[in-house]
């Protein structure tokens, strides 16, 4: 049985207009965090894999590639239910940033851990609704959460 893990992972860039500084490196560290370490296991498809993430119609699409790049399957999934976490998950993000970036960066804490329940509650859902299609552990759920924040950059 083949490796249940991603490999390679792309987001489709025609989907995404403008990121600040601080979201391209969100993504970047998301990417190699992932890469680093991850369980991502589509039913009845063995690993490794490379995945193209994009959004079609308010869906996401996992575009499933074998190691080799070979066409494997297309996994959708609507959106939806990701609209709020999303939306919540870019103002704590723009709250921290901003924090950051001022003399006195005066609650960050509360902010990051504010940032962190949301993630978390998204990485929940976003497990709870590929369940069937995807196993995957929460770690690899949270990362992928923060790229398709990054693909509803418009």
């Amino acid at each position: 049985m083949g490796e249940p893990r991603i490999i390679d992972i792309e987001l489709d860039e025609r989907s995404i207009i403008r990121r600040s500084a601080e979201i391209e490196q969100e993504r970047q560290i998301a990417i190699f965090d992932l890469l680093e370490n991850n369980r991502f296991q589509p039913e009845g498809h063995e690993g490794p894999f490379r995945i193209l993430l994009r959004i079609e119609d308010n869906r996401l699409a996992i575009e499933l590639k074998d190691e080799a790049g070979t066409p494997l399957d297309t996994i959708r999934l609507g959106l939806t239910r990701f609209k709020r976490p999303v939306r919540d998950y870019f103002a704590i993000c723009e709250s921290y940033f901003r924090a950051v970036r001022s003399d006195s960066p005066k609650g960050l804490e509360t902010i990051d851990m504010a940032r962190r329940a949301v993630h978390n509650e998204a990485a929940e859902l976003l497990q709870e609704c590929l369940g069937g299609k995807v196993d995957m552990d929460f770690d690899t759920a949270r990362r992928l959460f923060t790229l398709i924040c990054v693909l509803h950059i418009k």
